[in-house]
């Protein structure tokens, strides 16, 4: 029974036990998947792994501790990548941020590129930037200053302990400091165990031109987009 649930999940199902605890193998991989799961929190986001033309920038947040500890700080740009920023009138802006998992960003910003860019041939899109100790909400100040009318962000999520390195993607239109969770969408598990890049790529998309119809993200723009 434990190998046939095991082909439909990764879950923790059907573990066995010896006497009144898991079996040794089954205590072993958990704190494996653990020990993953925290490294990949700890882990520093390398900018060379995304191998595009890129704007290097940095959250309020000084280092990875004080990141980790000030979630307020990773929701705002630094003084000096303020300054890098110039205003222009664009259609979107994708932004990339280390988020709580660095090791999402190495394996899968880079594909998920791939295969959305050439959907967006026809838009007029911001200067690509990378954010180091960033979260969700750095990409509204971003957006703002560079005049997106929307933005992306891709970022690495909270890793459990099956999926240390999933990728998410936000998207908020008319971008500016203080817009609230609900007035996102959310595509999440973006993966090889998970959502497929050309599938992540077309649900973002199909949000992204409903987005400039209806000029809303969030609770008020729903998906009708067939996952088939």
């Amino acid at each position: 029974m434990a190998a046939f649930l095991r082909q439909f999940t990764p879950a923790r199902v059907a573990l066995g036990r010896s006497g009144h605890s898991l079996p040794t193998a089954e205590l072993l991989r958990f704190q494996l998947d653990h020990a993953r799961a925290r490294d990949a929190v700890y882990e520093e986001l390398d900018a060379a792994s995304l191998a595009r033309p890129h704007l290097l920038l940095r959250s309020a947040a000084p280092d990875r501790v004080t990141y980790l500890r000030r979630p307020d700080l990773g929701r705002k740009l630094s003084q000096d990548s303020r300054a890098r920023l110039e205003r222009g009138d664009f259609d979107a802006a994708l932004v990339i941020a280390d988020g709580l998992s660095a090791p999402a960003v190495h394996h899968h910003a880079g594909p998920l590129l791939d295969a959305l860019l050439p959907l967006l041939e026809d838009w007029s899109l911001a200067p690509l930037t990378m954010v180091l100790q960033g979260r969700v909400a750095v990409g509204d100040e971003i957006g703002e200053l560079l005049g997106a009318r929307q933005v992306a962000v891709l970022i690495g999520e909270r890793p459990g302990l099956t999926s240390p390195d999933s990728l998410g993607i936000y998207l908020t239109y008319g971008p500016r400091p203080g817009r609230t969770d609900a007035e996102r969408n959310c595509i999440s598990n973006v993966r090889t165990e998970g959502i497929p890049y050309t599938l992540a790529a077309r649900k973002l998309h199909f949000l992204m031109q409903e987005a400039r119809v209806r000029k809303v993200t969030g609770v008020e723009l729903k998906e009708d987009l067939l996952l088939g």
